[in-house]
């Protein structure tokens, strides 16, 4: 097995010396500073592991269920901390596919399933997402393309990159297809909190014995270098598995990850930090959506729910070549191009950052770019 690079991460290790002035697609939350958090730990910690269970501290697996409101449906052993929500669906992932077997995928998704997916040897079924349906999954293809042979089903929700969200009622269909033919249904959750356009979904992983919820403290906290996530399944298997897993790889959690991580979570705290996320996140996404009505060269579906949307150029546009013009002199502007969620008319925008990440100077450039872009 060998796992090939996507086009997602290739890019960003290609521009990582570019040194932008300004980045337009910020994908989580303002980050806190370590400071925020030093009067709340134990300067006696040891930075051993946590000592007390494989699973990670009890009391932030407790968090874990209360924030995606899975308390009396899951117990804390049904929740394993990982290293963030991509820990977390490597593990499910490999070591429930085998080769052959057969998953299906949306796209435009979140891509690790597909890598992962092909390194396994595992057969690919993608769903297409569309734009003319405002990215809505496609739930009745969905029924159709899920057999006897279908292992798993990988969706995100809400959906990175699109921002398209899945409601109670697509959940449960989405539990009911699985169930039909025995499927493990997997639910990346990362965005999870940021909803602008209805509640936040039910968590399957209380919903369906063989559900599992990811997620992390990245996107709508901020705290992506924490690298601190979870797995919950009600399975004690799948869990037992994925510890086994994470034995011979990251071996054990990083003790300060889950420290801060507990802090973050804690009710008081928590419930803070996800409104100051959701008041900024929704005032620069009314500045994006002001923008896109007044820039005639793009338009975009705006996120239902979480940090990014996609973005369409105007027609012949790569996002290769585009994304390469605006990082030059004068723009110096970084955007992910949309051929990293094989979109390649796309590019992907982000309200992320926080009041801090200045995007109105970087839609200005943006701006500036369109009107100067003589294809290519």
């Amino acid at each position: 097995m060998k796992v090939k690079i996507h086009t997602l991460f290739q890019y960003l290790l290609e521009t990582t010396d570019a040194a932008p002035e300004a980045i337009v697609g910020f994908s989580l939350s303002e980050s806190p500073v370590l400071g925020d958090y030093l009067d709340d730990l134990d300067p006696n910690q040891s930075l051993d592991w946590n000592g007390r269970d494989f699973r990670g501290l009890p009391e932030l697996r407790d968090h874990v269920l209360r924030q995606s409101g899975l308390q009396g449906l899951c117990a804390a052993k049904d929740v394993l901390i990982t290293a963030g929500a991509a820990e977390a669906n490597y593990l499910a992932i490999m070591q429930l596919l085998q080769p052959d077997d057969e998953i299906v995928i949306e796209t435009p998704g979140w891509p690790q399933a597909e890598v992962l997916a092909k390194a396994i040897g595992a057969k690919i079924i993608k769903l297409q997402r569309r734009e003319a349906d405002n990215w809505a999954l496609p739930l009745d293809q969905l029924a159709d393309a899920v057999t006897s042979k279908t292992k798993m089903i990988f969706v995100t929700n809400p959906n990175n990159p699109t921002g398209d969200l899945l409601d109670e009622n697509a959940i449960k269909e989405l539990v009911r297809i699985a169930d039909r033919v025995g499927a493990w249904l997997l639910v990346d959750e990362v965005y999870a909190g940021l909803e602008w356009d209805g509640p936040r979904a039910p968590s399957v992983a209380g919903l369906y014995s063989r559900g599992i919820t990811t997620g992390s403290v990245s996107k709508a906290l901020g705290l992506q270098g924490l690298r601190t996530g979870w797995l919950i399944c009600p399975d004690p298997d799948l869990i037992m598995d994925a510890v086994i897993l994470r034995e011979n790889s990251s071996e054990i959690m990083n003790i300060m990850g889950e420290a801060i991580a507990e802090i973050a979570l804690r009710p008081e705290r928590y419930n803070k930090a996800m409104d100051k996320a959701r008041s900024e996140g929704a005032a620069n996404l009314d500045q994006l959506n002001r923008w896109i009505a007044d820039t005639p060269q793009l338009e975009w579906v705006a996120p239902r729910a979480g940090l990014i949307g996609l973005g369409r150029l105007p027609k012949g546009t790569h996002s290769d070549a585009f994304a390469s013009f605006l990082l030059e002199e004068p723009y110096k502007t970084f955007i992910l191009p949309g051929s990293a969620y094989e979109q390649p008319e796309h590019i992907r925008l982000g309200v992320g950052g926080g009041a801090g990440v200045n995007l109105l100077d970087g839609l200005d450039r943006l701006s500036q770019a369109l009107r100067d872009w003589k294809g290519g």
